[in-house]
């Protein structure tokens, strides 16, 4: 109880600081629910290592006379001397270099925008119903496997395809762009639109979601037009998104699409539809050369981790956090 002479304590006085040596309490209910997002967390970690890091060890081979069935073991060491088979001018890892810079600046300027401006398009419609409508239909291509893509252009785009009947039956030649080298590489460029620019808008859509309308409305209120509004108020708020896309994306610039330009190159000229990923194959799988091969694909993930490295330190420079911060 307490009296006039001796108030009551504050029920909001701070508590006396805890012993030397006393231990913190801990965080029970906290610990509890990191728990279970752990365990939730750990079949992709286990995936993530077993698939990912772990065959990182084989890189070794990179550096022997590797023969599969005497194993890693007991395979000849061989130094730089698969690295001296690249360097020295090989004709056809030349030609599998420079078809893979080609393409992967082709898909660069080509591909990687086709996303953001497919979600601006959709962002404009009015309709909710017309615009899930058309997304839906747009995703639709991301789920084929590419032996159906290739099929389809196949039988479109082929010398018996439906584009190719229909010139035959108005008399007006035909067209032949399945099989054509020089052809090649716009082929590959269109199938990769068509597949995956659907599915790549998902993220710029829900970026664009997020915008304020107010700020549109303050821009309206000012006299600008909807380009006006994209290019002052849309875009500068995507350009952290852009940024971070575009960094991953150089990290694997030199990656262009190995079952898709396998499943095309029979019939062609190789030095047109060779590149990196599809030289490892035909040197190390179908000619036996693993270590050339091994090299080949260590140095295109070097190339691969510079390029992320340089870039997110570009994107520091200009003010943007890119893949990590400083």
């Amino acid at each position: 109880m307490t009296t006039l002479d001796q108030p009551a304590a504050r029920p909001d006085a701070a508590d006396p600081p805890p012993a030397e040596g006393s231990r913190r309490p801990r965080r029970g209910p906290r610990s509890k629910r990191d728990k279970a997002l752990f365990w939730f967390a750990l079949p992709g970690t286990l995936v993530l290592l077993l698939f990912h890091y772990v065959p990182l060890l084989g890189n070794i081979i990179a550096f022997q006379n590797y023969q599969p069935y005497i194993g890693i073991m007991h395979s000849r060491w061989a130094g730089i001397d698969n690295f001296k088979v690249l360097f020295n001018g090989d004709p056809a890892f030349i030609h599998a270099l420079i078809n893979t810079l080609e393409l992967t600046v082709i898909q660069v300027v080509f591909v990687f925008p086709a996303p953001l401006i497919l979600a601006l398009l959709l962002n404009s419609l009015v309709s909710e119903r017309i615009k899930k409508s058309v997304q839906n239909v747009l995703y639709l291509p991301h789920f084929l496997s590419w032996v159906v893509v290739v099929a389809v252009f196949q039988q479109m785009l082929g010398n018996g395809g439906v584009l190719n009947v229909f010139f035959q039956a108005h008399e007006m030649g035909t067209w032949n762009i399945i099989g054509n080298p020089e052809l090649f590489k716009s082929l590959l460029t269109s199938q990769v639109i068509w597949k995956d620019t659907g599915w790549g808008t998902i993220l710029f859509l829900a970026a664009l979601s997020r915008i304020d309308n107010d700020l549109y409305e303050a821009a309206a209120m000012d006299g600008a037009s909807r380009l006006r509004q994209t290019w002052h108020v849309t875009l500068p708020a995507l350009r952290g998104l852009v940024v971070l896309l575009l960094i991953l994306r150089l990290g694997d610039a030199l990656s262009v699409g190995f079952e898709q330009i396998v499943l095309q190159q029979n019939g062609m000229d190789a030095n047109v539809t060779q590149v990196l990923d599809t030289y490892v194959y035909n040197n190390g799988l179908v000619a036996g050369q693993w270590g050339v091969s091994a090299a080949v694909g260590l140095i295109k993930g070097l190339v691969g981790v510079a390029l992320v490295l340089g870039a997110n330190k570009v994107a520091h420079l200009f003010g943007e956090e890119g893949v990590y911060r400083k």
